[in-house]
């Protein structure tokens, strides 16, 4: 099955989520800094979820980039993923018109999680279809980062609960960060000549 339509509506379906997230952004009533000021918490909010939206096209892009074959359960575990990145503009409404209160910052956190979960089994039955000599199996090694998001998530929905949200609210900001500079596994074994020919 031709991996390129599954490419084209993923990307469709991100295109669609940042526009959602941004028609959220409303124009100030006055030309101050002051409207700005009371603007910052949307602002912000609307740039944290900008920066994971574009994180997690920007990896999905990388990983069908590795992808040669794609079948049914690839196509439904696409649709997981998206399912839950569908819900940040949600989460991240939430989050900053409640001024990043406890319960919606551990649901932002959970939906990020969920995300992240629904991102490695893409990435799993991926892996399982091209099989284990892929360059896909061979990047991804012990994904590292994979793992450490997963415990920094699960640990920013517990302080937000129990502590502090502006304590989660900086891990979620610390997962961003470790992100945000392209991981370039993938890059490097695509770049990387074959150990055998292509049939």
């Amino acid at each position: 099955m031709n991996k390129g339509r599954l490419e084209a509506f993923s990307d469709g379906v991100i295109a669609i989520l940042i526009t959602i997230m941004v028609l959220e952004l409303k124009t100030p009533h006055t030309a101050d800094i002051e409207a700005l000021k009371e603007l910052a918490p949307v602002l912000s909010a609307y740039l944290v979820s900008f920066v994971y939206i574009g994180i997690y096209w920007n990896n999905h892009h990388h990983l069908l980039q590795a992808t040669e074959r794609v079948d049914g359960k690839i196509l439904w575990a696409n649709m997981h993923l998206l399912f839950w990145l569908s819900l940040v503009p949600f989460v991240t409404s939430w989050w900053d018109q409640t001024e990043f209160a406890a319960l919606p910052t551990a649901i932002y956190g959970g939906v990020l999680f969920l995300a992240g979960v629904a991102y490695n089994i893409l990435q799993a039955l991926i892996i399982a279809k091209q099989g284990p000599d892929s360059k896909l199996k061979k990047a991804i090694g012990r994904d590292f980062k994979g793992k450490l998001s997963a415990l920094l998530y699960l640990t920013a929905i517990l302080l937000a609960l129990f502590v502090s949200p502006w304590l989660a609210d900086g891990l979620y900001l610390l997962v961003a960060l470790i992100w945000l500079i392209p991981d370039p596994r993938i890059e490097r074994k695509m770049d990387a000549p074959s150990s055998h020919s292509s049939h």
